[in-house]
């Protein structure tokens, strides 16, 4: 198994806008959280700022987790969603997703599903397109990416999303929420990216550390979501780059549930790693 990390994207306009640009216009929105064991209601933070930036911990000690991610990108009025559903360790920081193309994004109305493998430092994707042989997985180093992986691949990271909270500031408690009948506890508040780069796990400070030269602006806003046990089970970011020009504004949605659930990850055989060119 393996981990990964993250980043943002703005005015390098490489990697990250590269393959983002692929993606959008053919690449994740946001499917309703599925049922799980009800922990008890949270209680609202004697300091919510140290209950977001202790998110992160709460994860890793639940081990793993069912995830389900929504990505909205929007620009000149056009707007594409891309929706994933799999699974995430957040102790080996390793996940693996099926990512949904738009219908109608390509041209057709059916894709087939793009299998990311999540990883320290690295993304894998199969069903890439692009000119990539069908049978090939390609494999994309996140510390090099402008945003780390926080868009490029059409999913946040769901390690990423809970290590970005750890440079929240300006965190406003809203009070409490049913989600898919969990009650959790409504956050509101901005996160630092380089701050965040910083003080992250050491598995995604190399992902953040780029990201933090990437996007648009320093800071992201964000909606957290606790349970009782002060585990995120719902986040959503607002990412901006600009990309040849025009600013992308990217809604990132990820849903945590089903704790505990065995997740497993067997990263592919050099030999399977297409090395040819990448249509752009």
């Amino acid at each position: 198994m393996v981990v990964q990390r993250y980043g943002r994207p703005h005015g390098r306009g490489s990697g990250a806008v590269a393959v983002t640009a692929a993606l959008f216009g053919s690449l994740v929105g946001a499917p309703a959280v599925a049922g799980c064991a009800v922990p008890e209601d949270p209680k609202p933070a004697v300091d919510p700022l140290l209950a977001v930036r202790n998110a992160a911990d709460a994860l890793t000690r639940a081990g793993t987790a069912k995830a389900s991610t929504s990505m909205e990108m929007a620009a000149g009025g056009t707007r594409v969603t891309i929706r994933g559903e799999g699974g995430y360790d957040f102790r080996r920081r390793t996940g693996r997703l099926q990512v949904l193309l738009p219908k109608d994004a390509a041209g057709t109305d059916e894709h087939r599903p793009i299998t990311e493998l999540l990883t320290p430092g690295a993304l894998y994707m199969k069903n890439r397109g692009a000119g990539v042989p069908a049978d090939k997985w390609v494999r994309v180093d996140t510390t090099t990416l402008d945003d780390g992986n926080l868009v490029t691949g059409g999913a946040t990271d769901p390690a990423a999303a809970a290590e970005l909270l750890r440079g929240a500031r300006q965190v406003t408690y809203l009070g409490q929420v049913d989600l898919a009948g969990v009650k959790v506890a409504h956050y509101r508040g901005v996160a630092d990216i380089a701050h965040a780069a910083r003080v992250a796990s050491p598995q995604v400070r190399g992902a953040l550390a780029a990201a933090a030269k990437g996007f648009a602006r320093d800071t992201v806003p964000f909606d957290a979501y606790l349970d009782g046990e002060g585990r995120l089970r719902k986040v959503r970011h607002q990412f901006s780059f600009s990309n040849q020009g025009r600013t992308v504004a990217v809604a990132s949605t990820t849903l945590l549930y089903g704790f505990g659930v065995r997740v497993q990850v067997v990263l592919p055989d050099r030999r399977d790693i297409y090395a040819g060119k990448i249509k752009a």
